[in-house]
């Protein structure tokens, strides 16, 4: 049997101790559960309507505000300036109801498209929850958008309606002469022309009595559009139903307890903002906190000690980010309220893992593996379960992953191979906006098939290889980018790391590293010569990158994915296709 080499060199496992925990895990006996839960189990743990409506903005907000939870803190909104403000459960119920007569006012219409071109705010979270308890099928989009992206998106949509602030709304008239269907411009913010709506006016005036909408639980609650290596972004599409496996996901994984104050760090334009930073939380009864402004280390741990945060969820390239300020900035600060952390965007590199638990008292991060495509966690390190450093993990009961072929065969422990799941979990997208082709292309052979390369260890954890198109053949063997980059992550001169193939006509393709250098390192001949020699006593002998170019910063997508593509693209001059969700 082949072991992963990762696993090989990292070793160590982190050992869960009962007694480490602060709390008992909500997932208990998970082997045990994985032979015997059906998802009809987790509608339990939902409201429905008569008739088997549902609607995923009632479930996390009116029914705790019908409840017990009506004056418990939902959000605390920080502008990141230090200035905090608290709305309750019964005051989201209000703002949310107020934001569904106002759609109502204007006429629009169930299932119509509502966009959202904000920073994190108050108005976002309202907004956007208001949108899919009226029935409409929200959009947020990235506050860093331009023109062309904001167009892409409108109009493949066929959106009617887009709230946005005096400052945002300058790109969207770049392009809102292509934009037909766009009818309604609602404006946060004192600029507001005659032609716009102005949000403060119609939130003052509109009735905070609502009642959510019931819906079917297949029609839609929220749209993203995902970046491809070729053409134009495409629309996934969710529905109302998600909110089953995004409460399951956020109780069992995420693992929210009464008395905890979570922070996801992600932006609602990204996936894991929607269903992490505001829907799957709320269903819980959590109390949530936002952050406003950009990334700042300081901020960051000073958010952490001014709210007392117990679960911080984030990004691998915000843990390397912080993790290239050094170990002295975290000591300056009382972090000691987190009680679990976790990480999505990539896998999480395994000294990402050993780093926490020098810097936070032994708590490790739990590595999450999703798609905006899936809706919800699937893959990862459960809080009960021992971690391997670099691991994805194992698969949520009732998710059933495999390793197969070209021909869709299940592969044994430890080949590399397609990773796919079994299609019908209730997070599942449900279709590509307008392009049935496109989402077709998703399943074969009765799998799902996620576009990832994988293996599987002795222990049924899943180890990820890099996206199918990423893995790099040198000299007749494959090598999974990733574990290149975690063992160049370890060499104490490099900060960040995106690993290529690039063509050569000896060995089909050399492996090629783009780093960025930690701070007191310069670049040298004998720095380049240390950094392959160090990799290469770590991996394979063929398994070492050829050539090294030292960069000031890497592509990243605004969840912090490295784009290979896009340093393939620029390396061997190829297009370099759609950039919309780049960071800036």
């Amino acid at each position: 049997m082949v072991e992963k080499s990762t696993e090989l060199i990292h070793g160590q496992v982190v050992r869960k101790d009962p007694a480490r925990l602060r709390l008992t895990p909500n997932l208990q006996d998970f082997e045990g559960l994985r032979k015997t839960f059906k998802w009809s189990d987790a509608d339990k743990m939902v409201e429905w309507f008569p008739g088997g409506k549902i609607n995923a903005a009632y479930n996390c907000i009116d029914r705790h505000a019908k409840g017990k939870r009506k004056d418990k803190i939902a959000l605390i909104y920080d502008d990141g300036e230090g200035n905090a403000q608290t709305f309750t459960f019964g005051q989201l119920q209000v703002l949310t109801n107020k934001f569904a007569n106002v759609m109502k006012k204007f006429n629009i219409k169930r299932q119509d498209r509502v966009f959202f071109f904000l920073s994190r705010s108050p108005e976002l979270y309202a907004g956007f929850v208001g949108a899919i308890k009226y029935g409409a099928i929200a959009s947020p989009m990235f506050p860093a958008f331009g023109p062309d992206a904001i167009r892409d998106r409108l109009l493949d949509s066929g959106a009617v309606c887009l709230v946005t602030d005096s400052a945002l709304k300058k790109r969207v008239y770049e392009v809102k002469s292509q934009l037909p269907e766009l009818k309604h411009i609602i404006i946060v913010g004192k600029d507001v022309a005659e032609n716009e709506i102005s949000w403060e006016k119609e939130m003052a005036d509109a009735s905070d009595e609502f009642d959510a909408t019931p819906m079917d639980p297949e029609e839609f609650s929220y749209m993203l559009y995902t970046s491809g290596t070729t053409g134009k972004p495409k629309g996934v599409v969710h529905a109302h139903k998600d909110i089953v496996q995004m409460h399951l996901s956020t109780y069992w994984v995420l693992d929210v307890h009464e008395e905890d104050v979570y922070w996801c760090t992600a932006d609602l334009g990204w996936v894991t903002g929607v269903v992490y930073g505001c829907l799957g939380p709320w269903s819980n009864g959590v109390t949530q906190v936002g952050l406003g402004g950009r990334f700042d280390p300081e901020r960051w741990y000073k958010t952490i000690q001014t709210h007392k945060i117990t679960i911080w969820y984030t990004a691998p390239t915000a843990v390397r980010m912080l993790m290239a300020k050094g170990d002295d900035l975290p000591m300056k600060y009382d972090l000691s309220s987190l009680r679990a952390l976790y990480s999505v965007g990539e896998p999480l590199n395994p000294e990402g893992v050993k780093w926490a638990m020098d810097v936070f008292d032994v708590k490790p991060f739990h590595d999450t593996w999703w798609q905006t495509e899936t809706g919800s966690i699937l893959i990862t390190n459960f809080p009960e379960m021992d971690i391997k450093p670099g691991s994805m993990g194992k698969p949520l009961p009732g998710v059933e992953a495999a390793i197969v072929d070209e021909a869709g065969n299940i592969l044994e422990q430890g080949e590399e191979g397609s990773l796919v799941l079994r299609p019908g979990w209730p997070s599942m997208m449900r279709q590509i906006w307008k392009n049935p082709a496109k989402y077709n292309e998703y399943f074969r052979n009765g799998w799902y098939y996620t576009g990832d390369t994988a293996q599987i260890d002795k222990d049924g954890y899943f180890w990820y290889v890099g996206r199918a198109d990423d893995v790099i053949k040198t000299a007749g063997e494959r090598v999974g980018p990733f574990e290149v980059e975690s063992a160049l992550i370890e060499h104490p001169a490099v900060a960040e790391a995106g690993v290529i193939g690039k063509p050569d006509e000896l060995r089909g393709n050399i492996i090629k590293a783009f780093i960025v250098l930690s701070p007191g390192f310069s670049e040298s001949p004998q720095l380049k010569e240390d950094i392959q020699k160090f990799v290469k006593t770590r991996l394979a002998g063929h398994a070492y990158p050829r050539e090294v170019e030292i960069v000031k910063t890497l592509p990243k997508t605004r969840s912090g994915k490295i784009m290979r593509r896009m340093l393939r693209a620029k390396e061997l001059g190829l297009p370099i296709g759609d950039t919309s969700t780049l960071e800036d």
